[in-house]
């Protein structure tokens, strides 16, 4: 099936819906039933993906939170798109997933390779927890279920695109602070302003309930920094719109796994994103995102990154998961920490 927003708004621009569903920003493919005709052959000849041995562990030293970033701009990276950003004095959860399955289940599903290395009651008092949409990678359910309990959340703006607010506010979430946003609203948290930019992707938890509520990429933008949080998206023109409006930025966060060509239009693979942070302008650093945490394709589990490795020509941030790791202008982070599980 094929999804756009009209020719007429812009690129940049609010989400349009047709009946109830949101549309692309431009035309996407996003596959139906006879997709699983494709996928299965594929499943079965892929071969051994996963890891031969457990990753980790790896732990996250909660005291380090204490201590305000020297740089203004610390990372902590919890695995696949769940990262702890701590910007311009500012701290924001973003994509929470703690669950030991990317799945509605914990008995079935792809399985996390690593163990959440800070534990959800470790978390520092937060001031924004960013939901890019609803797809179960990036919104875990209890992990929401916990968070809204939380003493850390309990001033907490929770951002989401529309309609991602109703499963929030039932795992409890208090409507008084979820901030639905369409594309290009904004809101500001702390010190900083986040603005829901057009992503190229599509919602739903179930078979029936696809484009239903919207998703998003984000730009964070602080008094020194600047960060562009992928989430989930394919290339598309837009990456262009978006340097020039809301860059440069100091770190781009873009998703390199997951990805394979019957999906290409709402997922990067190394090579798309490295092409996507040309496109937004190919200032500061690229952090590699969306991958060595699920099997979510029919690529090995450090394929993503290793073809990343080999790419010429652009400055990478890639820290060891659960590490909290300063971004300090132009300088590069390279881990090779998936090197020590081959």
């Amino acid at each position: 099936m094929s999804e756009t927003l009209s020719e007429l708004t812009g690129l940049l621009a609010p989400a349009r819906r047709e009946g109830r569903r949101y549309l692309n920003p431009v035309p996407t493919r996003v596959g139906g039933l006879s997709l699983l005709f494709k996928v299965g052959p594929k499943f079965f000849l892929s071969g051994n993906r996963l890891p031969r041995t457990p990753l980790g562990p790896f732990h996250t030293d909660p005291a380090i939170y204490e201590r305000a970033p020297r740089s203004g701009l610390r990372i902590t990276w919890i695995g696949h798109a769940t990262s702890l950003v701590e910007i311009d004095g500012t701290r924001i959860l973003i994509d929470p997933v703690w669950e030991p399955r990317a799945a509605p289940t914990n008995w079935f599903g792809p399985k996390r390779f690593f163990r959440a290395p800070l534990r959800l009651a470790d978390l520092p008092k937060l001031d924004a927890v960013i939901l890019s949409h609803d797809h179960y990678d990036h919104f875990g359910t209890e992990t929401v279920r916990t968070l809204a309990g939380l003493s850390a959340t309990r001033d907490a703006q929770w951002i989401m695109p529309l309609g991602v607010g109703k499963l929030a506010r039932r795992l409890g979430v208090p409507a008084a602070r979820c901030r639905e946003l369409n594309w290009m609203d904004d809101v500001r948290a702390g010190s900083i302003r986040i603005t829901a930019v057009p992503a190229r992707h599509f919602s739903g938890r179930g078979l029936f309930d696809r484009f239903h509520t919207l998703w998003a990429s984000f730009a964070i933008a602080g008094p020194e920094h600047r960060l562009y949080y992928g989430a989930d998206t394919g290339e598309w023109e837009g990456f262009g719109e978006i340097g020039a409006r809301f860059g440069p930025f100091d770190l781009a966060m873009l998703g390199i796994g997951a990805a394979d060509g019957l999906w290409a239009d709402i997922h990067t693979d190394a090579e798309g994103a490295v092409r996507s942070f040309r496109a937004l302008g190919s200032r500061g650093l690229l952090m590699p995102i969306h991958w060595g945490l699920f099997d979510l394709a029919f690529h090995h589990w450090r394929q993503p990154i290793e073809a990343l490795w080999k790419m010429a020509g652009v400055r990478l941030w890639s820290p060891t998961p659960g590490v909290p790791s300063e971004v300090t202008a132009g300088e590069e982070l390279r881990s090779e920490w998936w090197r020590s599980f081959s």
